[in-house]
């Protein structure tokens, strides 16, 4: 490479991922907030509505269900007709069920504005996966996707007191802190929903803001890497299906999914059961953000070690065993301190898996396969954020974080068996620049 085109390389990545990655965040940040809200809405609203553990478990999943069926032509929509458009949709149609909710007077008016919660926001994340993959080249995808993945624990961090303060503090016209809450948190979805379309750009070949030769560049080296990718994946999406290795990338996600999800929406529930001192709910806020501050070190760090080293593989079976031992922790907790310190040693490999997965993912994909492969891997995936809180409602906690270490393993296993490349195409997966063999 000689020192022009390192410096249109150097400035082009630069500029890409300071106008894309920030944005990008802020937009998942929102989303996961209005996604897992309902476990900081459970310290009021279960009582009022009289929800039991069961049913609560049941709407904290149902949402996956809407995002399962809906997900996959959701992102084949977006691949045709733009992500600028088609984010701003799903943003600003989420925000209004997320509204919606808070005004919900029963048990049936929450199973239906939850599920349709899922279908509003289905393909917004693998949309998200999908759009970086028109940005980003295979080396610093990890790093991009880990910039991404830092909304689960700062949505953790935001939403633990921000709920909770909400709960506890605004009443406004007689209506309960919970209902206010999905009122005021569902309004920034719509607001920033708007902005998408003034600011998101499609393709490096629309973005004005960078120069002829900088866009150039980056469609030259994205079509190179697509080519390879061709040659070593399944080209049409039919061959894609016979592939075991689509289905063994879903139940990897899926074990993931199911504990991460699980989790997010009984944190608060298990910490207040064991909680003596924390008489409010802002005070179980601060301690559910707790586990959340270790994800952003977590994420940051696997998501760029794993683009240094090339070996994605080895981190995220690392993650998954540090789960696993975290969730075996929890099993066995009965204090307030020790619940706290397990959830927060599982909360780093969840969020450290995170971090690297979805990078690890589109090296699987080529450009025409990518729309429906990720959105498959996803949705199926997405059933686990339906298991996960039904694990937890309908278990006693013990036996649910011990269910939730086994399903991390079946994962570690389905992960051994996972290769991208069979050993005669070994230099070809070499042209990519990407060890994940």
């Amino acid at each position: 490479m000689n020192n022009s085109s390192g410096e249109i390389e150097k400035r082009t990545i630069s500029k890409t991922m300071k106008r894309i990655l920030p944005f990008i965040l802020l937009l998942y940040i929102i989303a996961y907030l209005d996604r897992v809200n309902l476990g900081y809405a459970a310290l009021q609203m279960n009582a009022e509505l009289a929800l039991s553990a069961e049913v609560f478990g049941l709407l904290s999943g149902i949402f996956f269900i809407g995002y399962f069926f809906f997900e996959v032509p959701s992102n084949m929509i977006m691949h045709k007709v733009g992500a600028r458009i088609w984010i701003a949709r799903i943003m600003i149609s989420w925000g209004l069920v997320v509204i919606l909710t808070g005004f919900a007077q029963t048990t049936l008016h929450l199973y239906i504005l939850r599920f349709l919660l899922g279908v509003a926001e289905a393909g917004f994340f693998p949309g998200i996966i999908l759009y970086l993959t028109y940005w980003f080249r295979a080396r610093e995808r990890g790093r991009a996707t880990a910039v991404l993945l830092l909304a689960l624990p700062i949505g953790g961090l935001i939403g633990a007191p921000v709920s909770t303060w909400i709960l506890d503090n605004i009443s406004w016209f007689g209506m309960a802190g919970w209902r206010w809450m999905f009122i005021l948190e569902g309004i920034p979805a719509i607001i920033i929903g708007i902005v998408v379309v003034f600011y998101l750009t499609n393709r490096p070949s629309n973005a004005k803001w960078l120069s002829k030769e900088e866009s150039d560049w980056l469609e030259g080296e994205l079509s190179a890497e697509r080519k390879v990718s061709s040659k070593i994946n399944k080209v049409t999406k039919l061959d894609m299906l016979k592939d075991s290795k689509i289905w063994k990338l879903a139940l990897f996600y899926f074990a993931g999914y199911t504990s991460i999800y699980g989790l997010s929406f009984w944190m608060p529930t298990i910490i207040k059961s064991l909680s003596e001192n924390a008489t409010t709910n802002l005070e179980i806020g601060w301690l559910a953000m707790i586990p959340s501050l270790v994800g952003i070190p977590a994420v940051m760090f696997v998501g760029w070690n794993s683009d240094r080293t090339n070996e994605h593989k080895t981190h995220l079976l690392v993650c998954l065993m540090i789960a696993v031992v975290g969730f075996i922790g929890c099993g066995f907790s009965n204090s307030v301190f020790m619940m706290v310190l397990m959830l927060t040693i599982t909360s780093f490999g969840l969020y450290g898996f995170s971090g690297c997965f979805f990078a690890y993912m589109t090296f699987f994909f080529t450009e025409s396969t990518a729309p429906v492969g990720i959105a498959i891997v996803n949705s199926f995936a997405a059933l686990g954020g339906f298991v996960g809180p039904m694990i937890l409602g309908t278990v006693a906690f013990t036996q649910g974080m011990f269910i939730l270490s086994g399903l991390l393993i079946i994962g570690v296993i389905t992960l051994l068996s996972l290769k991208l490349t069979d050993a005669s195409e070994e230099n070809i997966g070499k042209e990519v620049d990407v060890n994940i063999n």
